[in-house]
């Protein structure tokens, strides 16, 4: 088996360690509509949030311009720009953490790398524009490659598959392979199983579960389930209160080996991860 690298390059001679303990990436979410309402913020707010974040112990600031939740619609990359490149640019102004931009519009990359951002993390693993594979090759910056299956308007009506685990790791591993074929090496590359885009609640428990199967892709795996509806259907619980079903899946996503969390709540996350790691590991 290939394991995956032990860094990613980032811009400006930087690199992003993926040894040991998972890194955790915090959500900024430009946006008016995204699933999570505490974790919409508007330009007035960037700083203050950020700042919470990076004192919480984030280890990435994740921007995003077009909600994917549920039943959204398409943004536009012009709308989308005007969202995320004034963030990037006042998060870069004042931090030096690695910024991924959460877009699937080369266009939108090429504006946000061009004022800062290091990283690209496309929902649809380059699938819905193949030029944001050569943006990311131009650039030299790490990708995450997301599954989903179907447009996030849509996604949620009546998803359904033979052998959820199986079917999406053939996907990422054919998108990571697209990948390669325009230029972006395959230690550039993170894979993402989409928990929650365009899966019953027994595929995102079978994806759960089958972290280990992901990671033996050779690449490192990012979940992101945070808050998503899969917590609240097993706890019953809406967005707001799904906190603590939202930190038990990431210390179980990290004992199975991810190596990067995507979550709205930084600074809880991290203390579970501490106590996760030091009754793991036997150190502090």
């Amino acid at each position: 088996m290939i394991m995956p690298s032990h860094a990613l390059r980032l811009p400006r001679g930087r690199t992003m360690e993926l040894a040991g303990a998972a890194l955790v990436m915090g959500i900024l979410n430009v946006t008016p509509d995204s699933f999570y309402e505490k974790s919409r913020v508007n330009r007035d707010a960037i700083i203050d949030a950020c700042a919470r974040m990076v004192e919480g112990g984030a280890d990435i600031i994740d921007v995003g311009g077009e909600s994917s939740r549920p039943g959204a619609s398409y943004v536009e990359a012009a709308t989308e720009t005007e969202r995320v490149v004034p963030a990037v640019e006042l998060i870069r102004g004042r931090w030096d953490i690695p910024i991924s931009l959460d877009t699937r519009k080369a266009a939108v990359a090429e504006a946000g790398l061009k004022a800062g951002a290091d990283i690209i993390n496309d929902i649809s693993a380059l699938g819905e524009d193949p030029a944001l594979a050569d943006v990311a090759a131009s650039h030299g910056v790490p990708v995450i490659l997301m599954h989903k299956k179907g447009i996030p308007k849509t996604m949620q009506d009546r998803p359904y598959y033979e052998d959820c685990l199986r079917e999406v790791r053939e996907s990422l591993e054919a998108a990571a392979e697209f990948a390669q074929s325009r230029g972006i090496s395959r230690d550039m590359i993170v894979i993402d199983p989409g928990i929650g885009f365009g899966k019953r609640l027994e595929d995102n428990i079978a994806l759960m579960r089958g972290i280990p199967s992901l990671r033996g892709t050779g690449y490192p795996v990012l979940i992101g389930i945070s808050r998503k509806s899969a917590i609240g259907m097993i706890t019953g619980r809406e967005a707001d209160g799904r906190l603590a079903g939202s930190i038990g899946a990431a210390c179980w996503a990290v004992s199975q080996g991810a190596s990067i969390l995507r979550v709205h709540d930084v600074a809880e996350t991290v203390d579970a991860l501490k106590v996760f790691e030091a009754f793991r590991t036997g150190k502090r």
